[in-house]
């Protein structure tokens, strides 16, 4: 496998990397194709130049050529997985339809529609290529957008989603809420040896957990549906969460930007891609900041704390879906 980029900056996942490197698939990183060889009509090989990664002042990466000689590879066959695009030579260009200059649709990014109001786009085809559920959640949006608009509506009034957060403190000192910290690093889904998947495409390579595995996995689960909620009105910032959090993830610091909050707190947050959780200013004037991207869910913090300003809270989000639920009163009394 030949690739343009780094190893780390190839858009692959972690895990396609792992296999490939598991069945001993080379990977050779910043090469950049520059012909193809033939004899007679027939492939040979192909030629790449060496490059590597240099940033302007934007942080735009380009790849330079490096100066080494170039290298040659006997092929007599290539795969090409340089990325996908979208195309729609069949929509005609005189319809109405505007496209961006990547050759995109251009849609109104809330309501998911486009320059022809009774045209509607969504995933890969609207955005370029991500996810499925990405696209399934785009199918919701835009079955929202015509419900309203065959009912007379305003599509950019979106209906809101139910949210629901319920404390799990039953008492003093008692909590329906359960989870304790494991230590336990996550368990590979053993694969088949690669002599066996190698002879042939129809044997399957991940051959899955038994049930104890599949039992010890399930028990690392953070539960992340229960969230940790901060009430500044009740901390009296004696810092006893402070020191329970076995991950460190806990601060209180005085206020500032997030970039210079990040490098100060108990463990530096180095996640850019985790909004950090800050509170509005105590009676000292810190802030609790709390890096969510480390926090275990394991709720010591909120038995730690003395006035119950920390709380384990369940969390239930409902999204409302194309339907009479999404329309107005109106519009709901009309179709009744």
């Amino acid at each position: 496998m030949i690739v343009r980029s780094g190893f780390e900056e190839m858009k692959a996942s972690p895990w396609e990397k792992e296999d490939a490197q598991h069945e001993g698939i080379p990977i050779l990183n910043y090469l950049v194709p520059v012909a193809f060889e033939h004899d007679r009509g027939r492939l040979t090989g192909m030629r790449f130049q060496s490059v590597r990664a240099e940033r302007d002042a934007q942080g735009r990466r380009a790849l330079v050529p490096t100066g080494e000689p170039e290298q040659r590879f006997e092929c007599d066959a290539v795969l090409i997985a340089v990325g996908q695009e979208n195309a729609f030579p069949w929509i005609e260009r005189d319809l109405g339809l505007d496209f961006d200059r990547h050759g995109l649709p251009v849609l109104d990014p809330a309501t998911l529609q486009s320059t022809i109001p009774r045209v509607f786009f969504g995933g890969d085809a609207a955005f370029g290529p991500k996810n499925i559920i990405w696209a399934v959640a785009h199918g919701h949006d835009a079955a929202i957008s015509i419900d309203k608009l065959l009912n007379g509506e305003d599509i950019h009034a979106r209906p809101d989603p139910l949210l629901r957060m319920t404390s799990q403190k039953m008492g003093i000192h008692e909590w329906s809420y359960d989870n304790d910290i494991s230590p336990e690093e996550r368990r590979k889904v053993p694969w088949a040896a690669a002599e066996k998947t190698l002879k042939s495409i129809k044997v399957e390579v991940e051959l899955g957990f038994d049930a104890a595995a599949a039992w010890q996995e399930a028990q690392r689960c953070l539960n992340c549906d229960v969230q940790t909620v901060f009430a500044k009105s009740l901390c009296i910032e004696c810092d006893a969460c402070v020191d329970i959090c076995p991950m460190d993830c806990i601060s209180f610091t005085t206020n500032g930007a997030e970039a210079e909050l990040r490098p100060r707190l108990q463990a530096p947050a180095l996640n850019l891609t985790q909004d950090l959780y800050v509170s509005d200013a105590l009676k000292t004037g810190r802030v609790m900041v709390k890096d969510e991207d480390v926090c275990l869910h394991c709720g010591l913090c909120a038995e730690r704390c003395p006035t119950g300003a920390w709380d384990m809270q369940k969390f239930l989000l409902e999204m409302t879906h194309a339907g009479p639920g999404c329309r107005g009163k109106t519009a709901k009394r009309a179709a009744a």
